[in-house]
């Protein structure tokens, strides 16, 4: 362990919290010191509020109040380019590299340089970065032909580049082999031995407890947990982490039974993989049935439901509904076949914002409304329209009303509404509830029941494991690509798929 004891912090955070204009409390007085030399571990479930933290930390927003200090003196950053002049580095799970240029040129992609700093002189610098890290790049590969692991490595080399005191590092190891892991965490704690500050955010308990000096604990936007590492363990995290989160969804009978198990399957996958994101992933769901898919950042849950509906070019495997195989790489035939997906971006993936809802709701079903396949049929879009308005009690003044003045979770009924009336048997949803107030999740379970109850079958992804538990008949875990166990919602509980997902 690194950082001495009595140091003053390089960075500290008294009192912030974050409101935006939608109203979402996201921080509510968080307060932690990151001492120099030392890997600080920031860790809290999905919404915790980690990410806004670290948007903060990096420029990216500022805080509605409090303070953040760096070396002591209070400072408000309102771009990352002005955090990462002051010495703070940031390294996001996605970190935009430009693919068709070389390592070299991503690692000093921005840097303002004088004319006299030639190609050579940035090798030999590269060369001296990598030394540091004691991990080979080589400087003329394009970045696209490099394997993910070599990609964060080469974020972190750019990021070091800047010479950065403080280096923030969220989730690095989301997509990462263990191979990769073990030499990103190497690379870590070498450039610690070094004098480098880390602020490290992951969902993995087990890589917090390895590398960090010291952890922050998030939970519903505050600290709750704030100590020095070896004085904590795996079940204390686990519990600091879920709180007394459940009960939020209150639970309501099912009108209808789930179905007994060994019936035929509605949705079968079989052996469905996509190199480097997720697989192989089998999976059944029966008519009548809610199959929840629980997991981290970066577990693959969303990738693997883009497959199911034919949206990874590079899938293979296969994929059935009702007994029929369907090209797992072709959107147009899953939706033939009976497939519907609601996407996680629904702003950008389900929605055209700026158009009129009864224009969002008969998007698919214009041949159908179509005069002989050509004319739209208007009278009979609005009524459509009309009549998900009123079955699926969305709170619009008309169906004329754009989509972008509608709440969450009423805009996230007319992406239901727009499979509703057509042939989908299975729905695969994706953070359906993302972004919607209580009474507006408890809509949407409703809604999902009712899919159920009806003899559809639900796929549902969602990062807060409570409304799993209060949905399903039975939850899916999926950890680094792969399915790593199966419960009946009835029989875990939030503990248990905490502990599953982060790998304890």
């Amino acid at each position: 362990m690194s950082g001495q004891a009595g140091t003053s912090p390089v960075l500290s955070v008294a009192g912030v919290h974050k409101v935006y204009p939608s109203g979402t409390h996201a921080l509510r007085g968080v307060s932690l010191d990151v001492l120099p030399g030392t890997v600080h571990g920031l860790i809290g479930a999905n919404g915790a509020g980690k990410s806004t933290l670290i948007k903060i930390l990096s420029g990216a927003q500022t805080a509605s109040s409090g303070t953040v200090a760096w070396h002591g003196e209070p400072v408000t950053w309102t771009s990352p380019a002005q955090a990462l002049a002051a010495g703070m580095a940031a390294v996001h799970q996605h970190t935009p590299l430009v693919e068709a240029l070389t390592v070299l040129d991503n690692v000093f992609l921005g840097r303002r340089e004088s004319a006299r700093w030639d190609a050579r002189r940035r090798a030999e610098e590269l060369a001296a970065l990598c030394e540091r890290i004691g991990y080979g790049l080589d400087p003329a590969t394009p970045v696209g032909r490099l394997s993910v692991g070599a990609r964060q490595m080469v974020s972190i080399v750019q990021a070091l580049a800047r010479h950065p005191s403080v280096v923030l590092l969220d989730e690095p190891t989301a997509a990462l082999s263990p191979t990769e892991r073990e030499v990103l965490f190497r690379s870590i704690r070498r450039l610690r031995d070094q004098g480098t500050t880390f602020v490290y955010v992951s969902h993995f308990l087990d890589e917090i407890l390895d590398l960090t000096d010291h952890l922050t604990v998030l939970r519903d936007g505050r600290v709750v947990v704030n100590t020095a590492t070896p004085e904590t363990g795996k079940e204390q995290l686990v519990s600091a982490i879920v709180g007394e989160r459940l009960g939020r969804l209150e639970e309501q009978p099912r009108a209808t039974p789930a179905p007994a198990s060994g019936g035929e399957p509605l949705l079968a996958v079989r052996d469905l993989a996509s190199p480097g994101r997720f697989g192989p992933v089998s999976l059944a769901v029966r008519p009548g049935e809610i199959v929840g898919v629980a997991g981290l950042l970066g577990s693959g849950r969303t990738e693997l439901l883009q497959a199911i509906f034919g949206a990874d070019p590079a899938v293979t495997g296969t994929v059935a509904v009702d007994g029929h195989r369907i090209r797992p790489r072709s959107p147009r035939a899953a939706v033939r076949r009976g497939l519907a997906l609601v996407p996680e971006d629904r702003s950008r993936q389900g929605l055209l914002p700026a158009w009129e809802i009864w224009r969002n709701i008969s998007l698919p079903y214009l041949p159908s409304l179509s005069r002989r396949g050509v004319v739209v049929d208007n009278a009979r879009e609005r009524a459509l329209a009309g009549r998900a308005l009123q079955e699926l009690n969305i709170a619009a003044p008309s169906a004329d009303a754009p989509v972008s003045e509608l709440s969450g979770g009423n805009a996230q009924k007319v992406v239901f509404a727009k499979w509703l009336y057509g042939r989908a048997r299975v729905f695969l949803l994706d953070e359906p509830s993302a972004g919607v107030d209580v009474a507006g999740k408890a809509d949407i379970i409703q809604l999902m029941r009712g899919l159920a109850d009806s003899g559809h079958a639900v796929v549902l992804v969602a990062s807060e494991f409570e409304e799993l538990l209060a949905a399903c008949d039975r939850v899916l875990v999926m950890r680094r690509g792969r399915l790593i166990a199966e419960r009946a919602a009835s029989a875990t509980d939030l503990h248990e798929l905490t502990a599953l997902a982060s790998g304890l």
